[in-house]
């Protein structure tokens, strides 16, 4: 087995179980070279053994780590022993139902990093999104369908993350049935979804909204609403179900909006709702230009910042946004924003908020601040996990 010597000074975040040694922090490779995905052991400038991991060329992140128990091997009892553990640990939040869609591994927040699998009403959407996740492939989609006996495993390793890793796209079906067009999730507050898993938004839905949702929701009896960069329409869907009395959902994509009209069928939705397939920049301003006014403005965009140069420009794209919403909402109306860009901090993020209400001046209280689904948990020692943050304001 190879081992990676850390240059001196460098053993801190192993030591302290951050799963992460970046390029930078290596000073040689003792032995002989370490293939794509394979299993190399991490040890401090002084020689003292610190973690263990898998070997990736291809990233700057060269080491993704497993564990720091010199006695535990990455073999695939450990990878089934992560597996069941976290499939546990959605069972104990009662979000594994045979109609319902989850988030059941969440890479490194869950033991294993570079692995995604979503759960969908039976089936199984899988990301392998480095190279050690890749070359397991085979392991990873065998313990899944002896754990769970889902209809069908469906890969879509389709992320940026795998292009940083020189791995090409890879979708298909691993195991068992291809998915249908539509499938039907019943997700928290007894709401139905239509999602396609071979061709829709990341593994299908953006699950890690699913609680948020009804958060705002509350804010939306009675009310005229406008939710932007609406995908599938979850906070549309759950705002009509409490009495909406009116919604418009902007989003580029038809496909996605035929989803959302799927939704609203399938709630049995009566309240009028219009779908707009237009970038939501220029309907924006649209709508400030024509002063049409709402009650409730909801932003749920695509991540800005993929990389730390992009967190600039990202950072002018969600001021513009917020200015433009803020512009939109009558007195006492709520805006409820979001980013999921991991770069962009929380701390930013509200800065960039205050900044969007001094600009538009107007005055806006935070009455609620939020984060991803518990099906998305964080590891404290891999902050990194937390990425999404919303906050719901009121705006006079």
């Amino acid at each position: 087995m190879a081992i990676v010597i850390l240059h001196p000074g460098k053993e801190r975040p192993v030591v302290q179980r951050h799963p992460w040694v970046f390029s930078g922090a290596i000073a040689r490779i003792q032995g002989r070279f370490p293939d794509r995905g394979e299993v190399v052991d991490v040890q401090a400038a002084s020689g003292e053994w610190l973690a263990r991991g898998c070997w990736s060329d291809g990233s700057q992140i060269r080491v993704r780590l497993f564990t720091w128990n010199p006695d535990e091997p990455i073999d695939d009892a450990l990878i089934r022993r992560r597996i069941e553990r976290a499939i546990d640990g959605r069972r104990r939040l009662g979000m594994l139902t045979d109609d319902g869609a989850c988030r059941l591994v969440y890479a490194e927040s869950d033991g294993i990093p570079g692995l995604i699998v979503d759960y969908y009403a039976g089936f199984l959407v899988v990301q392998l999104l480095t190279q050690a996740m890749a070359l397991r492939r085979a392991t990873i989609t065998r313990v899944l369908a002896e754990t769970l006996v889902p209809r069908g495993i469906y890969e879509r390793s389709e992320s940026d993350v795998r292009e940083k890793e020189g791995l090409p796209p890879a979708s298909g079906v691993l195991w068992g049935e291809t998915p249908p067009d539509c499938v039907h999730v019943r997700l928290p507050g007894d709401l139905w979804h239509a999602v396609d898993l071979c061709t829709g938004q990341k593994t299908g839905a953006y699950l890690d909204q699913a609680f948020n949702r009804w958060r705002v929701a509350v804010h939306c009896t009675s009310a005229e609403m406008l939710d932007c960069f609406c995908y599938a329409g979850g906070f549309t869907i759950a705002a009509t179900r409490v009495g909406a009395r009116h919604a418009i959902a902007v989003d580029t994509s038809e496909s996605a909006l035929r989803m959302l009209r799927a939704g609203l069928a399938l709630n049995a939705i009566a309240t009028p709702v219009e779908t707009v397939a237009a970038d939501v920049f220029q309907m924006l301003r649209r709508y400030r230009d024509e002063q049409r006014r709402f009650d409730v403005v909801v932003l749920d965009p695509p991540k800005f910042a993929h990389t730390q140069a992009q967190v600039e420009r990202a950072t002018r794209g969600y001021k513009d946004i917020n200015l433009l919403a803020m512009h939109l909402l009558r007195p006492g109306g709520i805006l409820a924003t979001f980013s999921c860009s991991g770069l962009v901090s929380s701390d930013l993020f509200q800065k960039i908020v205050f900044g969007a209400a001094l600009d538009a001046r107007r005055e806006a209280q935070i009455i609620e601040r939020l984060t991803q689904s518990p099906d998305h948990p964080v590891l404290l020692t891999f902050p990194e996990g937390e990425y999404l943050k919303g906050l719901i304001c009121r705006v006079w």
